[in-house]
């Protein structure tokens, strides 16, 4: 069984001209064009690397050359393998079918993946909320967390401690919704969180936070936590694929492994250009980074906190 755990700092991440036009010619036209059309370069490099965490996970673990990699988007924007190869272990029989899943948020871009069980990643990073006081941004969100969870939540010491909790929840919840592709219309307190007693720390990976879905405790889901940095909460949701029920699934699981953090190189190390070098890639990339940034955050709004 096979386990991948990757993040890009993406957010300290300045392209040099050659790297720039390198990574748009080693991704799909599409995807070159849809991330063009970005305003800020903050979300083009998201973006990007997003694109070249899966294109490498692909061609390094599911063993498909870089350039016959097909990615499609569902339609809520999923990416998905089209089309994959059939790839045969070395006994012969065929492994167990790789679920993957990418977020990106804050200062990372992130991908996890697993073989047999379903996967969802998400990230967040603790900021305070740029247009209301914390209560009040508390006061919009209320409709998102159960009872329970907000009385962890508000029993935090200090604000940016209840930040804190209130970002772990979140990504747990978005980890689970991905996991499973749900889109926006499912009901978060369905789902409600009982954390570790244990304080989460960067290099070590938590699996003791249990899901409760309907009022009931679910077994069959495992919740892995970490903190890329400190401000970066990173949840991945590990459930069963198909009927198989807990007892099957949990004995499969790999140990728990901490995310490894790659450079551009690493990204690009297997990959193999498809497109010919277009100039203009890095010219318009060039207008958006030296353009005036404005301060652009997911959780700077009053609206719910979005990973991608």
């Amino acid at each position: 069984m096979g386990s991948v755990r990757w993040a890009f700092r993406c957010g300290s991440w300045t392209p040099s001209r050659s790297e720039w036009l390198l990574a748009n010619r080693c991704i799909q036209r599409e995807e070159r064009e849809r991330i063009g059309q970005f305003v800020f370069a903050k979300d083009a490099k998201s973006a990007m690397a997003g694109r070249l965490l899966l294109r490498r996970f692909v061609c390094e673990r599911m063993r498909i050359p870089w350039s016959e990699i097909r990615l499609d988007r569902s339609p809520r924007g999923k990416p998905y393998l089209a089309s994959p190869l059939k790839v045969s272990s070395d006994s012969g029989a065929e492994p167990p079918a790789w679920s993957f899943n990418l977020s990106h948020q804050g200062d990372y871009a992130v991908l996890a993946a697993e073989q047999g069980v379903q996967v969802g990643v998400d990230i967040m990073k603790n900021t305070m909320p740029g247009t209301s006081s914390v209560p009040e941004f508390f006061r919009i969100m209320t409709r998102q967390f159960t009872a329970y969870e907000w009385s962890v939540i508000q029993s935090a010491s200090s604000e940016h401690l209840q930040l804190a909790a209130f970002y772990r929840h979140w990504a747990l919840k978005e980890s689970f919704i991905k996991a499973i592709g749900t889109g926006l219309g499912f009901n978060l307190q369905r789902v409600e969180f009982h954390l570790a007693s244990e304080p989460l720390t960067q290099k070590h990976v938590q699996r003791q936070t249990k899901m409760h879905l309907d009022e009931e405790e679910e077994e069959d889901w495992i919740f892995e936590e970490s903190l890329l940095d400190a401000d970066h909460h990173v949840a991945v949701a590990l459930g069963p694929a198909g009927k198989a029920g807990s007892a099957a699934f949990r004995p499969s699981l790999p140990p728990a492994t901490s995310f490894t953090l790659l450079s551009f190189s690493d990204l690009t190390a297997s990959a193999s250009p498809l497109t010919e070098e277009d100039s203009a890639c890095w010219d318009s990339f060039k207008m958006k980074a030296e353009a005036p940034q404005r301060q652009r955050d997911t959780h700077t709004s009053e609206q719910p906190p979005v990973s991608r």
